[in-house]
């Protein structure tokens, strides 16, 4: 019992020592970056663009609301993919059809998302 509690304790360490070290390396290099990098302000430095070109407007423009649609349903479409990695590997040779009829409809609703996406116009640019 007392290796068990041991075996166990041994994998939080490994995962404590590598949070230790990541956020040591994180400190590490910003802490370097400030004293080892050049520190220079002034009026150039301040503006939004450094290409030698004045700034015409405001920086501050106002994205289409499609941009947006685009990037909620990537969002949403990429985290709904992530869950077809864990069902292959968990059920790949399990010969329960219970399983695969889950994954088809997860599937089907997948694509019926997306051709409502694409009837609805939200992937045309113009």
């Amino acid at each position: 019992m007392n290796q068990l509690i041991l075996a166990e304790s041994s994998g939080y360490f490994a995962v404590l020592l590598m949070i230790g070290i990541t956020i040591a390396v994180v400190v590490g290099m910003l802490f370097a970056s400030f004293i080892l990098g050049p520190g220079r302000k002034g009026k150039i430095k301040g503006i939004p663009y450094e290409s030698g070109i004045d700034p015409v407007g405001s920086a501050h423009r106002p994205f289409h609301a499609r941009f947006y649609m685009i990037a909620i349903m990537f969002l949403v479409f990429d985290v709904e993919l992530i869950f077809f990695y864990p069902w292959a590997v968990l059920y790949s040779g399990s010969g329960n059809i219970a399983w695969f009829v889950a994954i088809v409809i997860f599937t089907l609703f997948l694509v019926i998302a997306l051709l409502y996406d694409i009837a609805s116009g939200v992937f045309d640019w113009r």
